[in-house]
């Protein structure tokens, strides 16, 4: 009897990861399309929410792991969940607190105080979600036992992030429609609302399930080791790879937003932000896609070679977008108010950028992989540093934006090339262990101060 209400018990807790996995996408991917309403305030500010919400990262990576190892799975993913609520509660009040009060000006627009106030609110989003990536991974393979079982609830996992990382901007689209100087926040209020609900029905349900707490540790005294994971090349280069490829990821799709709803670049007249987002959301439907793929392959081919081929792959995609005619259409399926779920005609380069998700989808898990080849005790460690890098998808974008702003939309993917042609060369290359005199495992410790 024991067992089964335990089976049960863990049924709830994975449904209830799952919707947490789902949270993260949404919560991370919500700042791309709402950055088009603050781009129509305040034309240098559309990556500026993307930016808050990843820079939490830097701050809260390695913090983040320490809290689970010290108070366990559970009660910190209860902390993340207020955390976010607490952010989403922000970003809602954006919409009617300060909107006629300015605090200073920037290219000679005068900011106003809900700006500021939004921008608070996505920064302690980002908190919450560094603190539920640091949860739900782990506590889902924790659920499943381990093993193969561990990995599938992972990858049903991954799916719902898929998921919502598809709908999310297709929903704001369909709330926003035509962005203009008087669209606020108040046209996403309903989003924001559910996405509040979610987190406290979440909320109570992980209170009243019994979480297994397998990887928690007390106090422990290790004794400290001369090395840690920044000894290995290969994992430095890696970090620095994690640290693009989030750029990558969330820089294609969202400079991609903002070039198909400025009409008077990408020639649609109607709805152009309705259809953006639309068009987007295929992006992380492909991504969505390419993990199935990656997950049925991935037993026969290793990460080294699918990562080097989806780099390149990428690279000629991007490429490709980037020189062709903006005057070459093609039909899209997109969503607008007026016609809701139908072909649009949009650039054919907004195809070739789409197609990307296939490829992104597999490089974290890849470059993860490589990196921690090898590394032995230093794995845990190296997790917290990875963590932590995830900040590159606020400051990547937001320098993306900056070169589009100043150079053209379709000039900004130069940096998205160069970025690419990295993992690249870390794929062929830089992913080689050159540091295997280094003692891996024996029973010293790691300590997350020798970072």
């Amino acid at each position: 009897m024991e067992k089964v209400q335990k089976a049960k018990g863990n049924v709830v807790a994975i449904v209830a990861m799952f919707f947490l996995f789902a949270m993260i996408s949404f919560v991370t991917n919500l700042a791309a399309p709402l950055g088009t309403i603050w781009k129509g305030h305040y034309e240098w500010s559309g990556m500026l929410g993307n930016m808050m919400n990843f820079l939490a990262y830097l701050f809260m990576g390695i913090p983040a792991g320490k809290l689970l190892t010290s108070i366990g799975y559970k009660k910190t993913a209860l902390y993340a969940m207020v955390v976010g609520l607490v952010g989403l509660v922000l970003q809602g009040l954006s919409s009617f607190v300060g909107t006629g009060t300015g605090v200073f000006a920037v290219a000679g627009q005068t900011v106003m105080l809900n700006f500021l106030i939004y921008l608070l609110g996505a920064f302690v989003c980002g908190f919450c979600v560094c603190m539920l990536n640091t949860v739900v991974n782990p506590m889902l393979n924790s659920l499943g036992g381990g093993g193969n079982r561990g990995n599938q609830l992972v990858q049903a996992g991954g799916s719902f992030n898929s998921l919502a990382g598809t709908l999310t901007p297709l929903f704001v689209g369909m709330l926003v429609g035509q962005v203009t100087a008087q669209t606020s926040m108040n046209s996403v209020m309903p989003l924001l609302l559910i996405a509040m609900g979610v987190f406290v029905v979440a909320f109570i349900i992980i209170s009243a399930v019994k979480i297994p707490e397998p990887h928690r540790t007390a106090t422990r005294k290790a004794a400290r080791s001369k090395y840690g994971p920044l000894s290995f090349r290969h994992t430095v280069l890696g970090v620095i790879g994690i640290f693009l490829y989030v750029g990558i990821e969330v820089g294609i799709p969202g400079e991609l937003i903002f070039y198909l709803s400025d009409s008077q670049v990408s020639g649609i007249m109607e709805n152009a932000t309705a259809v953006a987002g639309g068009i987007a959301a295929m992006y992380w439907l492909l991504m969505l896609v390419g993990r199935l793929i990656s997950s049925a392959i991935s037993g026969m081919v290793s990460s080294k070679v699918q990562l080097t081929v989806v780099s390149l792959v990428a690279i000629v995609l991007v490429l490709i977008a980037m020189f062709l005619p903006g005057e070459m259409r093609m039909s899209m399926p997109s969503y607008s108010p007026a016609d809701g779920f139908a072909m649009a005609e949009v650039p054919a380069k907004a195809l070739f950028l789409v197609l990307c998700g296939l490829c992104t989808s597999v490089m974290w898990g890849g470059i993860f992989n490589l990196a921690v080849e090898g590394l032995g005790k230093y794995t845990a460690a190296a997790s917290g540093l990875f963590m932590t890098m995830v900040v590159g998808g606020g400051v990547m974008p937001l320098i993306q934006d900056a070169i589009a702003n100043a150079c053209g939309y379709m000039n900004s993917y130069w940096l998205v090339v160069a970025m690419l042609a990295y993992l690249f060369f870390y794929a062929v290359a830089g992913c080689r262990n050159v540091n295997t005199d280094i003692p891996v495992d024996d029973e010293t410790a790691p300590d997350l101060r020798d970072l």
